[in-house]
């Protein structure tokens, strides 16, 4: 897979709801309510870190439920791919880019959302044939406005903020036009998810699938 491509694969999945639910799943018996509920509330895009051992089987689990589209993120290395990709994963993120990590994401046909913070490491991917990136760590890197200020050396590159986004926040972030969507694990709080309430987990994806870019 050529870089645009992925690119281009990326963006559309960007596309389907303003916000990417940011999930850290540590029991795979929670994945397929948990998926549900948010597909449920209109947010379809699903991005499951690898920061747990039960990581792979929820991406296995969540990638049965009929309109979801699930992702990895946290993607470090080439294994982390192969892996991510072999559990079922249709795209993956990682919280920077490497060109090994990059050249293991095209071999393996996986649209990817490779993360960047300043202009230099935008650009760099922008060489590369990348122009759809995630912004991380968001808040920490200025927020909001920070990416504001790219977007005028760079109208090329659009971007999915994560990292410190929230429902407070979300609307500043979308606002932009050099933003396609923000990710967020306010969606699914660990509390909800261990008490298995799957409708207020649906409330939540619905109130943020509703974010406008105009509200």
């Amino acid at each position: 897979m050529l870089p645009h491509d992925a690119s281009t694969a990326t963006k559309k999945i960007c596309a389907l709801a303003p916000i990417i639910p940011v999930l850290v799943v540590h029991d795979v018996a929670h994945a397929r309510p948990l998926a549900e509920a948010l597909v449920a509330g209109g947010l379809p895009v699903l991005e499951v870190t690898l920061r747990t051992e039960a990581a792979l089987a929820v991406i296995a689990e969540m990638a049965k439920v009929e309109g979801g589209v699930v992702g990895a993120g946290t993607l470090l290395t080439p294994d982390d791919v192969k892996r991510a990709k072999d559990a079922g994963a249709t795209f993956g993120v990682s919280p920077g880019a490497t060109d090994r990590l990059l050249s293991a994401c095209e071999d393996a046909h996986l649209p990817t959302l490779p993360g960047a913070a300043t202009a230099t490491e935008a650009m760099r991917l922008l060489e590369r044939g990348y122009d759809m990136m995630k912004f991380f760590p968001a808040e920490a890197s200025g927020g909001a406005p920070a990416l504001k200020s790219l977007a005028s050396p760079l109208p090329q590159i659009s971007f999915c903020p994560t990292g410190g986004v929230s429902m407070a926040n979300a609307r500043s972030y979308l606002s932009l036009p050099n933003v396609a969507c923000a990710g967020g694990s306010w969606v699914a709080p660990d509390a909800l998810v261990q008490a298995g309430d799957w409708p207020a987990i649906t409330e939540l994806a619905r109130a943020a699938s509703q974010l406008s870019r105009d509200a």
